[in-house]
């Protein structure tokens, strides 16, 4: 089998394989949120949902439901920002699973 360092085109592949990695928001964009007493749920423009855990956003746990309900899509739906709160999240970091307490 031939190296990347003797073969350009597999050299080629492993440059695309690590473009892939990167994640640029495109087709999954912030459409609408939501929340229950544990979890938050973000609905996205290409269908897909995800629910994370309300403890990961101290800010998003201790804040009442009307505080958390008043949050604004910004970027077009690449992030989420409560001004109140002076809380913002990335789409990336939310499909990523960044555990945001540990940050």
């Amino acid at each position: 089998m031939a190296t990347s360092r003797h073969n350009p085109r597999a050299r080629g592949r492993g440059k695309q394989r690590q473009r892939q990695r990167a994640y640029v928001p495109t087709t999954a964009l912030a459409k609408s949120v939501e929340f229950d007493d544990t979890m938050m749920r973000v609905s996205f423009t290409d269908g897909r949902v995800l629910s994370v855990p309300l403890v990961w956003f101290p800010a998003l746990h201790k804040a009442n439901s009307k505080q958390r309900e008043r949050y604004e899509i910004a970027g077009g739906g690449i992030s989420l920002h409560w001004a109140e709160l002076d809380e913002d999240l990335s789409v990336a970091g939310l499909m990523a699973g960044v555990d945001w307490r540990s940050t």
